[in-house]
This record gives C-alpha cells, structure tokens and sequence, in this order.
C-alpha cells in the first residue's frame, strides 16, 4: 500500500551557515520514493536542498513501495505535479517500472545510492547486483519491527489516545506499572503496542473505551510496591513525596478503582509486582496469540 506523507507543511529548508542567501525565486517539487520507511531518502534530500539558496520544497512521500501496483499511483501525482524524482527502490522490476515511467514523463529520477554504490564498486572490484524482484534483502520481519517501534512511540502514555485502532494490543494501567518499557519490549517482536495511563479522579479516554479491535491489557501492581517506585522516582526527579502520588491511602484506591475498571470492561489483568517486562510480555503475547486463534 502506497503511503503518502504530507505531514510536514511545505517549506523552506535554510541554507547552511556560510551559504549567501537570497528572496526565494523557485519552488522546487521533489518526490521521495523509499523501499522502507524513508528515512534513507529523506535524509539525503534534506541535506541537499540545505546546500541551495532560495529554494522553496514541496516534499512528497511514498513508504513501504514494494509491489509492480504501487506504481501508477506515483507515477500519476508525478504528471499533476512534475518535479524531481528521489528514489531509494532497489529491486529491478520496481526501480525499471518507476525510472521508465519517469522517462516518459520527462522528469528525472534519480536511484540515491547509485553513485555511491557505483563508486565503491569500481574501487572494490565488485560486480553491482542489484535484487531482481520485489524482495528487499531485509525481510518482512523487520519492517513489522520497524512500523511496530515508530506507532508504539507515537502513542506512549496516552499520546493520540482517541485513535487507537490501529494498535494490537492497549496497555491500560495506572502510573509507573511497566507500561512503557512492557509496549518498548512488545514493539521490538514486531507488535504495535499503545499505552494509556489512568488518571486519578478523571475518565479513562474516551478512545479507549471505544476501540474495539485492539486487544486491551490491564497492568496492576502492589500498591506497597508501586509506593517504593513512585517514591524512587519523585527522589530521582529532586521532588517532595508529600503527595497522593506517593500515598499509601490514596495508591490502594487507584489501584482498586483500576481494577474495577479492568473488571467492568472484561479486559484481561495481568498482576506485574513480581513479573519481569519479558514475562509480562510473553503473556500479553500469548493473549494475542489465543485470541487470534479464536480461543477464549
């Protein structure tokens, strides 16, 4: 599936210090075509346009294009906006597919390895062989890994907690129960992993309660336990204990009324006082497992 990122308003990319600079006078429509997540492509464009002076960027990305069909749909916003053409697509019947078609579009597309690759292989002696299908050298595992990381960092502790869909798995649990290093560590084995603190005395995101294809984790601990780490932490961060936050009283409260809700909502709990985040983890992964498996 072909992405376009448009996140990043067009704009311009300064000079480098040193470089004369001048009124802008040319807007410049650059194309970024990447086999993978495109940091490759876009980090080469950026430092080249910073080289230019009075240059206005338009910048339009394509992720993940692996497939023959992906294709058209580049090659068509190429022809609405003509400009130039940056691609990082290896395999040979992807990059002859894009580069003829920009042929005919009369645009430039340029491979961005090309001449490095070229260059180290006239010094080396080494014959180039590029890969002859739509089979990166990496396999899929890794850009699942990958994909999985950039969505689990994009909602950590409730960051975009009303667009949760897209997760596999919701970590729900109050403050300081893992729930970070837990989806860190389910991220890494390729599974998108969002986490959603409980706040004392105010609702549960509205997101949350209303996705219904992740599935959704409930993390409890130890009030006693959850006691000594939040007063661990307060300590690292120079802070006062004398809070609810640090309260043994007010700690069982929010670690009941947590579980009330796990209850309530029919969400697995899964108690992490003696667990290591390997551990947890390897239950929330067998969860996802039976539950793909139908089994209850």
């Amino acid at each position: 599936m072909v992405t376009i990122a448009d996140s990043a308003p067009p704009g311009v990319i300064a000079a480098s210090p040193g470089t004369a600079t001048k009124a802008i006078d040319k807007t410049l429509v650059l194309h970024l075509v990447s086999h993978a997540s495109g940091e490759l492509v876009e980090l080469l464009a950026r430092n080249a346009i910073a080289q230019l002076a009075g240059v206005q960027v338009e910048r339009r990305l394509w992720k993940m294009v692996r497939h023959l069909g992906q294709i058209p749909e580049i090659l068509g916003a190429v022809a609405q906006a003509p400009g130039y053409v940056l691609h990082s697509v290896s395999p040979s019947d992807l990059r002859q597919a894009l580069e003829e078609g920009c042929g005919r579009l009369l645009v430039p597309c340029q491979f961005a390895l090309e001449p490095l690759i070229g260059r180290l292989a006239e010094y080396s002696g080494a014959a180039v062989q590029f890969h002859n299908s739509s089979r990166d050298a990496f396999d899929e595992d890794y850009y699942r890994r990958i994909e999985a990381m950039k969505y689990t960092l994009a909602h950590d502790d409730g960051i975009a907690s009303d667009d949760l869909d897209g997760a596999d798995v919701i970590i729900v649990g109050v403050s300081r129960a893992t729930k970070t290093p837990t989806c860190m560590y389910l991220a890494s084995r390729g599974i998108k992993a969002a986490n959603v603190p409980l706040v004392p005395g105010a609702p549960p995101p509205v997101g949350l309660l209303l996705a219904t294809g992740p599935l959704v984790v409930g993390l409890t601990v130890d009030p006693a336990r959850l006691a000594r780490i939040r007063s661990a932490r307060l300590k690292a961060l120079n802070e006062s204990e004398t809070s609810d936050y640090t309260d043994f009283a007010e700690l069982r409260k929010e670690v009941l009324g947590a579980r009330r809700l796990f209850v309530a909502r029919g969400w697995p709990i899964i108690d992490v006082t003696h667990r290591s985040i390997e551990q947890t983890s390897a239950m929330i992964i067998d969860l996802l497992r039976a539950r793909a498996n139908g089994a209850s």
